[in-house]
């Protein structure tokens, strides 16, 4: 039977992820693969949780395998307001919380929750390809503002809300991830917070904050969060997942915002999924509890800071004088330009001819048009493949040049 017919408007418009994709392509384990962003799996805390989920599901067999609330688990809630209040200054109450299935269900409940086919969205370009994924199958028209070192411009924003005002229309959300940005690792200074945060007060719209990166800082001091600058005017949502600071298989997230929104969330959220899985709430929770979520974040600070050192180091030895890059503060990434003329996706069949892999950067643009970028990741290789796999990639790069 041929189903083409009968697929919705939202499958036509839903792509696969590049990355996703170019991941089967690059499983053999002779590849080098700076491709993915998967944290390093030698620092998952897995005898702690090992100890945990024994222990919870033994003392509370009920709530941890029985169905839970929508809105989440009393028990995490509780800790994430602590963590909250301890870590980013954020006074919240709990209904001000949703547990989510990690940030990529909070993205495609966003724009279900405010997007309508054909109303406008402002990104940074480029941006995050898994937010523009779920704004694409919400059929958003995606606007991309220009960045520089230091993140996406308030002037370009500012211009493209300004058209949309003159054509009568208005933008539903701009989205950010302003900590060591993915893909670029840039972050956004706090006087540019501050600019961006006044221009969604002026046009009544609000910033959509995506945050996964925001606690492996490295080096300097951060910049306070949207979400604690808005001082609870209402113009900021913000988003946090548990997958790149703990464990990415727990698939675990929440988002902050005013409690009329959350509770429109969770309509949206007990059509999906009903709940997140209850056991690995409570299993969160006694692992914020017992206080090692700070421990183990320093220890991947730590990892993720030398591999960081090392890349850049190795960087500046391989490549030719033409190549750039970002220096991220924190995170798992950095950006790397090519010169105008070479294009990241032709160059990655040859990159892969020898046995390396990135991501080509024209897929984290919303317009598709640039094509000379590509994202490195260095949280997951060893220090032995990041140095092997970049003199791998600097030979095919001399070799297209």
């Amino acid at each position: 039977m041929d189903y083409t017919p009968l697929f919705s408007n939202v499958v036509r418009r839903a792509k696969a992820s590049a990355i996703r994709e170019l991941l089967k392509v690059i499983a053999q384990p002779d590849i080098i693969s700076f491709a993915g962003g998967l944290p390093a799996p030698d620092l998952f805390p897995s005898e702690e949780i090992a100890d945990i989920m024994q222990k919870v599901i033994k003392e509370h067999p009920e709530a941890s395998l029985q169905y839970g609330s929508t809105e989440g688990h009393a028990a995490l809630k509780e800790e994430l307001i602590s963590l909250l209040k301890k870590t980013e200054n954020i006074s919240v109450t709990a209904d001000n919380l949703l547990i989510v299935s990690a940030s990529q269900q909070a993205l495609d409940m966003t724009a279900r929750l405010f997007v309508n086919p054909g109303e406008s969205i402002i990104t940074a370009s480029p941006t995050y390809l898994g937010a523009l994924q779920a704004f694409q199958v919400a059929g958003a028209d995606i606007i991309g503002a220009e960045s520089d070192a230091y993140g996406v411009l308030p002037e370009s924003v500012e211009a493209h809300l300004t058209a949309l005002e003159k054509r009568g229309k208005r933008c539903k959300f701009i989205y950010l991830v302003p900590d060591f940005q993915n893909p670029t690792g840039t972050t956004i200074p706090e006087a540019r917070r501050v600019k961006l945060l006044a221009l969604a007060q002026k046009y009544d719209t609000f910033i959509l904050e995506d945050s996964p990166y925001r606690q492996i800082r490295f080096e300097g001091v951060s910049p306070r969060t949207f979400y604690a600058l808005d001082g609870g005017r209402g113009n900021v949502i913000t988003m946090f997942t548990f997958s790149k600071v703990f464990v990415p298989g727990f698939r675990l997230g929440f988002i902050v915002a005013p409690a009329d929104v959350i509770r429109k969330y969770v309509i949206l959220k007990q059509a999906m999924d009903l709940c997140t899985s209850s056991v690995l709430q409570l299993a969160t929770a006694q692992y914020l509890r017992l206080g090692h979520l700070q421990a183990h974040i320093k220890d991947l600070i730590t990892c993720y800071r030398e591999k960081r050192d090392l890349m850049l180091k190795t960087l500046a030895e391989v490549m030719p004088k033409t190549i750039s890059w970002t220096r991220p503060e924190g995170g798992l990434f950095l950006w790397l330009t090519l010169p105008q003329h070479m294009d990241a996706t032709a160059l990655l069949p040859k990159a892969i001819a020898h046995k390396v892999a990135y991501v080509a950067g024209v897929d984290f643009y919303p317009d598709g048009k640039a094509r000379n970028d590509m994202r490195l990741n260095f949280s997951y290789s060893s220090k032995e493949q990041i140095v092997d796999g970049l003199k791998r990639l600097a030979q095919t790069i001399k070799e297209n040049m």
